[in-house]
């Protein structure tokens, strides 16, 4: 058994049907609208159901920040990228560059101070 993503409310009713898990993330935009019926359903089922619009990535590097944001975002989610690396090292036009980049991808560039929880590292 193990936590299971949907991407929309189609597939998480196909996947609460199936019980082969722990858990179902919502990971799609109305998430939220549906996560207290498909809550029930899951609770039904001994499945819990979960909704979260934001994740936090401690990214480790320069490079891993070049690399995570050129690959295809797999969730609609915002990600918050904690730099785990010395941002002033970078020219102040190459950062504008990455900062508009996340921003266009709905997420943001913050100092790796600031990060609390780890949902997941970019290295």
């Amino acid at each position: 058994m193990s936590i299971v993503r949907a991407g929309s409310k189609a597939e998480a009713l196909r996947l609460l049907a199936s019980e082969r898990m722990l858990a179902l993330e919502l990971d799609y935009e109305t998430g939220w609208q549906d996560a207290v019926e498909l809550g029930r359903l899951g609770e039904k089922r001994g499945i819990k159901v979960q909704y979260r619009g934001q994740e936090s990535i401690a990214v480790r590097s320069h490079d891993a920040l070049i690399e995570g944001l050129g690959k295809p975002k797999t969730t609609f989610r915002q990600r918050n990228l904690y730099c785990q690396f010395d941002l002033g090292t970078m020219a102040g036009q190459h950062l504008l560059e990455l900062e508009a980049k996340a921003s266009r991808l709905g997420d943001y560039i913050l100092a790796g101070h600031l990060l609390r929880d780890v949902d997941g590292v970019w290295a």
